[in-house]
């Protein structure tokens, strides 16, 4: 129902993105956008970099007078450091695509795989995010995200309302919630700059209003679980995801690792936990949905790690590229992007249509008929 293409190099002219599916009718502008695209450039630990771009996405296509038409819209983010010309690179560092990439398609200089591997690409997606982020808010659906771990050094405490959670997120350089074990964190930022090394850590993107019945239990490629972890595992250097708490549940006996389900005459079906993350069976349950990514340490080392030049296959270090320290804070408002788009995606498969009123009135109609069970 909703798909979407990038294009673009790190140091090309520009990012691109293609989105596919968005409906007919939707208020959209690039001021709506620039928001969301100031929020993935930050966060303590960060590059250089993100002070050289500050970016800003340009509609190309699918909009006309200030609303979608229902073609595809088209995105584009100029580059701030272009580069043309750059000497070959042949040797490959640890942990990136260099090598695989090299090998994949033959090269002998590593930059044609960094170039488009380069988390730069994740630019685009957080202008999708934003615009499918606009879809949903029109159905009441908020996605946001808080940073949870850093470096091993995780949260100790949260508030006890998810409402409460994205003014405190915003207002810490790290998104993290808990001062206490954000002041470690950033110790052991500033420790791990002082030794040329990372650190990776854990987010949480949560989304809230999302309706029951979102997804399928019906065949496996449909299933929302699955849908959220391929979509959220495919940011750069995210190498687990989970739905709720879903390895400590894995240790947990069954008696407390389920949702037990009341009813109330003015509520409805409901559940006074959220252990499964509001999903069961593949499908959304009402309750607020919880996805977390692992992130590993960046790749790209002041203190680079062994390697072996494509060329002459002698010992070297790995080539040192400008990076990051710590990117957690910004990985997660990618996450919080790719969540909006598949929930987007699964709000469009449910309730059908090429026009906003023609999804309102489906959209209306089920929740009637919910409430009404």
């Amino acid at each position: 129902m909703l798909r979407f293409l990038t294009a673009g190099e790190s140091h090309g002219k520009a990012l691109t993105a293609v989105v596919e599916g968005v409906p007919a009718g939707l208020r959209l502008s690039e001021d709506d956008l620039a928001p969301q695209m100031l929020r993935g450039q930050l966060g303590y630990g960060r590059s250089a970099r993100m002070k050289l771009e500050p970016d800003r996405v340009e509609i190309v296509s699918g909009l006309m007078n200030g609303e979608t038409i229902g073609g595809p819209l088209a995105l584009r983010i100029e580059n701030r450091d272009v580069r043309t010309e750059e000497p070959p690179l042949t040797r490959p560092r640890p942990g990136h695509a260099d090598l695989a990439g090299a090998m994949k398609y033959g090269f002998k200089d590593v930059r044609r795989t960094l170039e488009r591997a380069s988390a730069r690409e994740t630019a685009a997606r957080v202008a999708v995010g934003a615009v499918c982020r606009i879809f949903l808010a029109e159905f009441g659906v908020r996605v946001f995200s808080h940073v949870i771990e850093v470096g091993g050094i995780a949260i100790a405490r949260r508030p006890e309302g998810w409402d409460e959670i994205p003014e405190l997120a915003e207002a810490s350089e790290l998104r993290c919630v808990d001062p206490e074990a954000e002041a470690r964190m950033r110790e052991a930022i500033e420790q791990a700059k002082k030794d040329g090394d990372t650190l990776g850590g854990v987010f949480e993107v949560v989304a809230l209003g999302v309706p029951p019945g979102l997804g399928s239990y019906v065949h496996w490629d449909r299933k929302l679980d699955g849908r959220l972890a391929q979509a959220v595992m495919s940011i750069h250097a995210v190498k687990g995801v989970e739905v709720g708490p879903g390895f400590e549940i894995a240790r947990t006996p069954g008696s407390r690792a389920h949702d037990e389900i009341l009813y109330d005459r003015d509520r409805g079906f409901y559940r006074e936990t959220n252990r499964s993350g509001g999903t069961e069976g593949g499908v959304t349950t009402g309750a607020a949905l919880v996805v977390r990514g692992a992130m590993k340490p960046l790749s790209t080392l002041m203190t680079p790690l062994r390697s072996v030049d494509l060329q002459s296959k002698e010992p070297v270090k790995g080539a040192v590229v400008r990076s990051d320290v710590c990117a957690v804070p910004a990985a997660g408002v990618v996450g919080e992007a790719m969540v909006a788009v598949v929930l987007a995606d699964a709000f469009l498969e449910k309730f059908g249509g090429d026009s906003m009123a023609d999804i309102r009135a489906a959209y209306d109609a089920y929740s009637a008929r919910v409430r009404e069970m």
